[in-house]
């Protein structure tokens, strides 16, 4: 839990200042920046490591961040890497993992609330935008975000 607080909040900051500004992100990042304990302790959430340091995280719950979700459809979780080790295929070897675990779990279907930063990566990834929403994180603070989605198959 530690090691991946520890990611979030050191990459999120550094990651997400080039597509928000700092009145939103003074406000989000103490919320979006800590793990969700009960998705780390669900088996869906993957850790990659380069020694014994915590390089990248994600995950997906079958059920949505935000509310009610569909019947077989998985959601993407708190996928990060290490702002210092971009580019090495660590995300895209998460994403994998996540997919696939999805798909043997009987999802048919991938969702996503993704950062405006992390877009390309998703849809690198085979996700697709649908819109722009606003993701509420406590009364009065919304974090602007992207809903994807993709078609897992059968």
């Amino acid at each position: 839990l530690h090691a991946v607080d520890a990611l979030l909040a050191a990459s999120y900051p550094r990651l997400l200042a080039h597509d928000y500004p700092p009145s939103i992100l003074i406000m989000a990042l103490p919320i979006i920046s800590r793990a969700r304990p009960e998705l780390l302790t669900s088996g869906r959430y993957f850790i990659a490591l380069d020694g014994a340091q915590v390089v990248g995280a994600g995950g997906w719950s079958s059920h949505a961040p935000q509310g009610p979700s569909a019947a077989a459809t998985g959601h993407v979780r708190h996928v990060v890497t290490d702002h210092h080790h971009q580019r090495r295929g660590i995300g895209r070897a998460l994403m994998t993992r996540v997919r696939a675990d999805a798909q043997t779990a009987g999802m048919t279907r991938m969702e996503c609330l993704s950062t405006r930063t992390a877009v390309p990566f998703y849809t690198a990834m085979g996700l697709v935008r649908i819109r722009d929403v606003l993701v509420p994180l406590r009364p009065g603070i919304d974090f602007p975000a992207v809903q994807m989605e993709m078609a897992l198959p059968k």
